[in-house]
């Protein structure tokens, strides 16, 4: 193992060890430290790193903006190590993230979505799928937090949620809708069933009785997608995973106008449901961006509820 590799082992340790998860850092630098190697560099150098980001063609700037910084987080700590290791500056490669606004699932595409799900091949496979969707949904989870659920943080009997997977290692306690914790008792029923030896802590499993892993999870999402006829709507090519998280404050924020609420008032309780520390800043800027003028029109509507259960509806 070489010098470099070694030391992007230590750094992503580090990184690990002060709570950054480090899903796709990781392979970014994998693939540059594989770089260096090959090019016979033992060392960062400005000019191998600006190569190095620029290598995709016909991306947006703000790609190579984003590999670069991901290579000066790793110089920076190289620096420590090897005073002639070289950081990039950080104004090279200007570029500003595009924000497009997320797609906002309607109750019957959700239900779409987990039909699709109960398609796929392999029954425990097809439950999985179909119950993160539905907990997505009613929960507004990040996916990461979702599969990094154990059987342990699952209290079926209290129907609450333990969140440990969450960002900078914080934890916090999620209570469900009662056909959710319903949901949650009939997808561990069938697991244990298809699957009554226990190779892993995991609630979500794959048809191999291995923990559902988010990259595999991404993976299949396109073809549900597809299946259900979401393909091209908003201003993505098509809706993530994330987007049904966005869905669920959305749709808790005009609940809340529809039913005469003081949603600024409110805003706090959905920032710790979500597990966003940022708090209000945050979820003002996600009513302003995406909410906006479904606020206006609720507003004019009379109160009432907006958002009704849809968890099992294809049940």
């Amino acid at each position: 193992m070489s010098p470099l590799r070694e030391a992007l082992g230590d750094y992503v340790r580090v990184r690990r060890a002060l709570g950054f998860v480090c899903e796709r850092e990781v392979p970014e630098l994998e693939r540059f430290v594989d770089f260096l190697e090959q090019a016979g560099a033992s060392r960062i150098t400005i000019e191998l790193a600006l190569t190095w980001a620029r290598m995709p063609q016909g991306v947006h700037p703000y790609v190579w903006r984003k590999r670069l910084g991901t290579v000066r987080g790793f110089a920076r700590y190289l620096a420590t190590l090897d005073p002639d290791s070289e950081i990039p500056p950080t104004d090279l490669l200007p570029g500003r993230q595009p924000r497009l606004v997320p797609h906002i699932y309607t109750p019957e595409e959700i239900v779409a979505l987990m039909m699709a799900a109960r398609s796929l091949p392999w029954p425990l496979r097809a439950a999985t799928f179909e119950t993160v969707i539905g907990l997505l949904a009613s929960t507004g989870l990040r996916l990461r937090e979702a599969l990094a659920l154990d059987r342990s943080d699952v209290d079926l009997e209290h129907g609450v949620l333990l969140v440990r997977g969450a960002k900078h290692n914080q934890q916090r306690e999620v209570p469900l809708h009662p056909t959710a914790t319903a949901a949650l008792e009939r997808y561990a029923d069938q697991r244990d069933r298809l699957c009554p030896v226990r190779v892993t802590p995991a609630f979500f499993v794959t048809n191999h009785n291995r923990r559902l892993t988010p990259v595999n999870f991404r993976a299949a999402f396109p073809k549900l997608i597809a299946q259900a006829g979401l393909q091209g709507r908003g201003q993505r090519l098509r809706p993530r995973p994330h987007d049904v998280r966005h869905t669920f404050a959305v749709r808790t924020l005009l609940g809340w106008c529809h039913a005469g609420e003081d949603v600024d008032r409110k805003l706090p309780l959905l920032s710790t449901y979500l597990g966003h520390y940022a708090g209000d800043r945050v979820k003002r800027a996600e009513r302003d961006r995406v909410a906006g003028p479904a606020f206006q029109a609720a507003r004019r509507r009379p109160p009432g509820v907006l958002a009704t259960p849809v968890w099992m509806k294809a049940a």
